[in-house]
């Protein structure tokens, strides 16, 4: 019987403890000066780019030094703080001088196949490879791949076995056994599995890899958490304390993760759904993962719940207790919409069903994609303003100012493709490992999976479409702004104008009202965004470029960034932030909700399947009683019947916020969402600061 209704959970004095000491940075005393030396071996050795790659595992794996603390029962802390170089900068631009890379370099934002990893064990995935080794000898790449694999997979089973020893050592019998069984060997228990996937996953980190998400938690690690409930190895309580000890785990080594800001880690974690066969996951795991994410109150991991317009609505208002937290999650991901999208976009059945979520919402299947689903972003407000312009010198119809913004949206993503299509992947013997079949075919990460695919975000889209409704309005229907008048306010950003801006900002129509000729043309500019993408058949590694409707850091880089966009025609001024993800426009007089929720589910996102949430921030007062929390979760429910993707809900008190900028060490503890990430908000940068104040705030 599950244990569904009610916050039951409360963290332990030990875990409180554990929990302040990771806030408080007490880890941070064991972190050692340097890495190892990785590059000088590798320019002695003179090794392949494999094999620098898989000695990069091995030697940070060996460098790291045993951190057991008296009160741990999952252990880990990272001591080596960077990750070791193997190649200098003149080497590194030699390697990359034949292409593109993808952010940092090294693979990132996809998730291994945990379940795989888990039920076989780093031993028997050694045997594979070995098999593999053995019929495929004949291949000196496949060797050279599978012997790199085979250094990893050692490696990581030697960390665990430095541990183990360590434990030991001090007495800590029971972590000991646990660490000379597991990663080796699939776990006998919910606590085994815990520690196995953290080491699994802290040495993905170590690798070089960054941004790696934990997938879909309550499929994979249910089957051991059922038998220890089923034999009674734990209760609720026992389950619940080792299931947060985890997720406090995870917070200890954030800030040595690359990202545009601390927080933006990737550690997202997926609940709910259904199974590849089409059943229902929802299980006793689905909950206690809302309820001891409830209780922790830390960034990582942050929580994706798949829901429809049939779930349950007691789970919607757990998920509502959690956002009342002010976390920034769970995001909801609408299986009714997300899984027949990815089947047109030539997913098989099941593993649509299977889809789990990347560093912030990109869809992607665990252990069978190597796809980058950020390549990057297409400016809406750019192409519409471009549009408008050129039309309005023109004295062109509105038709010809439409006609140039789709092909400016094409010429956009065709620049992208061009520049991507040519992309260089390093190597990834460990990560390798952890994905389906890369082992069986003997081929490394980098050379694809089953799923290929590049994503686009189609950012700002809400500020782009009101700029146009606005135009439509004023200049074409009413007449009541010249062609010159609007072209010269524009170029002069509005100063002298102010009549005409505020005409613009508050009397045209805005996205977020339910407003038809708004909206109408917010689904134009998606559909010239699908058409662009689907004109592209390959996006230079076998796959399609999937359009998306998120922003990501991208409504700041093209408010204030290279790229930047002027003045626009919605009223805003050049330099002024555009709206996050899918959300009104700042600018905007929004009635409620419930219309932005009218507005942005009329997007065809059967085209559109790449992610992007439906963002809103929602006043803490709003979480009054229980009832509040009831209609939080109707409205959540309601969202999935009207057809949307994706949402994210926020909770924030703007007073709050800008007494934290005054004041940051009495509010340290303070988490918004930023974008696809929640993080500390005394530790953003002031630009992203100013944004998240600036949001419409809902109270009703």
């Amino acid at each position: 019987m599950m244990q569904k209704l009610g916050l039951t959970t409360h963290l332990t004095e030990r875990l409180q403890i554990m929990k302040q000491r990771v806030r408080d940075g007490a880890h941070k005393k064991f972190r050692q000066a340097q890495s190892p030396d990785v590059l000088a071996e590798c320019e002695t050795e003179q090794l392949s780019w494999p094999r620098c790659m898989s000695r990069l595992t091995r030697r940070m794996c060996e460098a790291e030094q045993p951190v057991i603390e008296p009160d741990e029962k999952i252990v880990f802390t990272r001591t080596v703080p960077e990750v070791a170089h193997i190649y200098s900068p003149l080497q590194w631009k030699q390697i990359t001088a034949a292409g593109s890379l993808h952010e940092l370099g090294p693979i990132s934002n996809i998730c291994a196949n945990w379940e795989m990893v888990l039920s076989q064990g780093l031993s028997k995935r050694k045997a594979v490879a070995m098999d593999t080794r053995r019929r495929l000898a004949d291949d000196s790449e496949a060797v050279e791949f599978l012997d790199c694999a085979v250094e990893t997979i050692d490696a990581v089973l030697a960390l665990a076995h430095k541990y183990a020893q360590a434990a030991r050592r001090i007495g800590r019998e029971e972590i000991a056994e646990i660490l000379e069984h597991v990663p080796a060997h699939p776990p006998r228990t919910f606590h085994e599995a815990l520690q196995s996937l953290r080491l699994l996953h802290a040495a993905v980190w170590m690798s070089s890899h960054y941004h790696v998400g934990l997938g879909r938690f309550d499929q994979y690690m249910w089957p051991y958490l059922k038998a220890d409930l089923e034999t009674s190895r734990l209760n609720i309580a026992e389950a619940e304390e080792l299931l947060a000890e985890f997720f406090i785990s995870l917070n200890k080594d954030s800030d040595l993760y690359p990202g545009v800001q601390q927080g933006d880690n990737g550690q997202s974690l997926m609940v709910g759904g259904l199974k590849p066969d089409g059943s229902d996951d929802v299980n006793e795991l689905t909950w206690m993962v809302l309820r001891v994410s409830c209780a922790a109150e830390m960034i990582d991991p942050k929580i994706n719940l798949r829901i429809s317009s049939k779930t349950d609505l007691d789970l919607l208002e757990l998920a509502a207790e959690l956002t009342r937290k002010g976390l920034g999650f769970p995001q909801y991901s609408n299986d009714d919409v997300v899984i027949g999208a990815l089947v047109e976009h030539g997913y098989d059945i099941e593993d649509a069903r299977d889809y789990t979520v990347a560093a912030c919402w990109e869809f992607i299947i665990p252990g069978k994609g190597m796809e980058i689903v950020n390549v990057d972003a297409v400016s809406m407000p750019a192409a519409v303003d471009r549009g408008i312009r050129s039309s309005l010198a023109a004295k062109d119809s509105f038709e010809a100012v439409l006609r140039r913004v789709a092909e400016d949206i094409s010429r956009q993503v065709k620049k992208i493709v061009k520049i991507k299509s040519n992309m260089i992947l390093p190597p990834a013997p460990y990560y390798s490992v952890l994905m389906d079949d890369c082992l069986e075919r003997g081929r490394d990460l980098s050379k694809g999976a089953k799923y290929n695919n590049y994503g686009i975000h189609g950012a700002c889209a809400a500020d782009a479409a009101d700029a146009l409704a606005a135009v439509k309005k004023f200049v074409f229907d009413e007449k009541s702004i010249g062609f010159e008048e609007l072209l010269e306010a524009l170029d002069n950003n509005y100063e002298g104008y102010e009549s005409l801006r505020e005409k613009l900002v508050s009397d045209a129509p805005k996205v977020g009202n339910n407003d038809d000729c708004a909206d109408s043309l917010l689904v134009k500019l998606f559909d010239f965004f699908a058409d662009a993408c689907e004109a592209v058949k390959d996006n230079g590694r076998g796959g399609i470029i999937r359009p998306g409707s998120g922003s990501a850091m991208y409504y700041l880089w093209l408010a204030r960034g290279e790229k930047a966009t002027g003045a626009t025609a919605e009223g805003r001024k050049e330099g002024e932030l555009f709206s996050a993800n899918l959300s009104p426009s700042l600018s905007a007089a929004v009635r409620g909700p419930v219309s932005v929720l009218q507005s942005f589910s009329k997007i065809n996102y059967r085209r559109i399947c790449n992610g992007g949430p439906i963002t809103m921030e929602l006043s803490d007062t709003l979480f009054a009683d229980k009832q509040s929390i009831r209609k939080v979760a109707m409205f959540v429910r309601s969202f999935a019947q009207l057809g949307g993707q994706q949402l994210q809900l926020n909770t924030l008190n703007p007073e709050t916020l800008k007494d934290a900028r005054k004041n940051p060490q009495a509010h340290k503890n303070l988490i918004v969402r930023v974008w696809g990430w929640s993080g500390y908000f005394c530790e953003l940068a002031p630009e992203y600061q100013d944004q998240i104040i600036a949001r419409h705030e809902y109270r009703v």
